[in-house]
């Protein structure tokens, strides 16, 4: 396997980050982070880290410069160089200031211009301590996120406090954010203010629905979906007291990551991006309802069927899926991990830790986000170019070969835009980091040329059950 992304000597050479908090360095990568692969939970470790991502990812890329993909052929150098000017300036057109946040779900909690995390720091009071508020913070967006698979055109949220009406991703952001402050997550009446193991359990179908404003004349994609998933993770999460503790708050991730700094985390406190991906692959992979499971393939990693996988939850890997030109050691072969949700996650938890005094290091060990605004900006660019202009008129399932490439693609491919993005705007890349070239940036971007072309729809028909796109 290849190196990581991230260069950094003090770093696991996996790019997974997961050293101890304050290890780094002190033990020997190579050792130390060597997996067996011929064994099912080794396999699932490996494709659980970003560097695996990238280095399969790089692969399908290369293979498809040499003309030996069935589904796409790559744009050259000027298409590129397109891709990066056009993120270049609808980024100078939505920051002209000089900071750029990170891609997060808290961007869409400030849809209309309306401060929400001030309304929400509020209602919590003064009386709390930053770690308390950092809990709060994290169970909005934790199952704020998990809410977040593209909406469908036809739905719509319209705000009564404003009035205001938001579609897609925002109106999904301050939906869950009303759901979350109305206590729709919480077992206890006395504390609205959270998401709990018992709430998440309970959560009916219809009223998550109702919540959302959904009707059939206001059809939401995936409303059973997300619920499920909701359902699912008050599951895991009352399965796993020691890491989400007795009420099974997501909030208690915080405590799991920073717990060694002591109850007040100062200011000298830092973990890495990755240590908070690392963690949430692992204590969530049983909330995914697709069947990927490490352990559901035949004994060397090739294609033909193993049987029935064991139904462990350890096993499980989500957002990963079978590619024939994928190759690995042992049983990764033919997997290709996105994690797409979970990184979306990561990129989401990243505030919340900062403001609590937490430094987030190696943020760039995280991968672009695969999904339609990215995928599309590039297919819109000419930068990924179908083999057949019918491969855009037909509709595909996640599973699909055609679609787990051009994700694959638009992670490789991301990482070389990303730094023409930073030339054109003369930004280092301490400067502009992955995570703010993609809100700046490469999503609004997507978004931007799909309105121009085709009335805001993506460029690729894909079934969606609410849980991955």
């Amino acid at each position: 396997m290849t190196t990581s992304h991230n260069t950094d000597p003090n770093m696991p050479v996996d790019g997974s980050g997961s050293l101890a908090p304050g290890g780094a360095g002190k033990v020997d990568p190579s050792i130390e982070f060597t997996v067996d692969t011929g064994h099912p939970a080794g396999a699932a470790s490996l494709l659980r880290t970003t560097a695996a991502i990238r280095q399969r990812a790089g692969a399908l890329l290369a293979r498809a410069r040499r003309g030996e993909s069935q589904w796409f052929r790559i744009g050259n150098d000027d298409a590129l160089e397109d891709a990066a000017r056009t993120v270049a300036e609808v980024t100078r057109e939505r920051y002209p200031w000089d900071t750029i946040p990170y891609h997060s779900r808290w961007r869409h909690f400030e849809a209309g211009g309306t401060d929400r995390l001030k309304q929400l720091d509020q209602l919590l009071g003064k009386e709390i301590d930053a770690r308390q508020r950092a809990r709060a913070h994290i169970d909005l967006v934790l199952v704020s996120v998990l809410l977040d698979a593209g909406a469908g055109p036809d739905w719509h949220y319209t705000e009564s406090a404003t009035g205001e009406r938001y579609t897609r991703s925002e109106g999904l952001g301050v939906a869950s954010f009303h759901a979350f402050t109305s206590g729709l997550f919480s077992s206890d009446p006395a504390r609205p203010l959270q998401a709990d193991a018992a709430g998440l359990k309970g959560l009916v179908t219809d009223r998550l629905g109702d919540a959302f404003q959904v009707s059939e004349v206001n059809p939401l994609v995936g409303l059973s979906g997300r619920a499920t998933l909701l359902r699912r993770l008050g599951e895991a999460m009352s399965e796993q007291p020691e890491t989400f503790g007795d009420d099974g708050r997501p909030g208690r991730l915080f405590d799991a990551l920073v717990g060694p700094y002591g109850p007040a985390a100062p200011p000298t406190a830092e973990i890495t991006a990755h240590q908070i991906l690392s963690l949430l692959l692992e204590m969530l992979s049983r909330i995914w309802p697709s069947a990927n499971a490490v352990d559901s393939i035949a004994i060397d990693g090739s294609d033909s069927a193993g049987g029935i996988g064991s139904g462990d939850p350890a096993l499980a890997l989500g957002d990963c899926w079978r590619h024939s030109a994928v190759r690995g050691p042992g049983l990764t072969n033919g997997w290709m991990p996105f994690h797409k949700l979970s990184q979306w996650l990561t990129y989401s938890l990243l505030e919340p830790f900062e403001w609590a005094g937490v430094k987030v290091r190696h943020l760039d060990a995280l991968t672009a986000l695969p999904e339609y605004r990215n995928g599309g900006l590039l297919i819109d660019s000419g930068v990924i170019v179908p083999k057949d202009p019918a491969f855009l008129t037909r509709r595909w399932k996640a599973s699909d070969e055609f679609i787990v490439e051009w994700r694959a693609l638009t992670v490789a491919l991301l990482d070389e835009v990303a730094p023409r993005v930073r030339k054109v705007l003369d930004r280092t890349e301490e400067e502009l980091p992955l995570a703010c070239v993609l809100e700046g940036g490469t999503w609004a971007a997507g978004r931007a040329l799909a309105q121009r072309l085709r009335d805001g729809a993506p460029p690729l028909l894909i079934e969606s059950d609410g849980t991955v796109f």
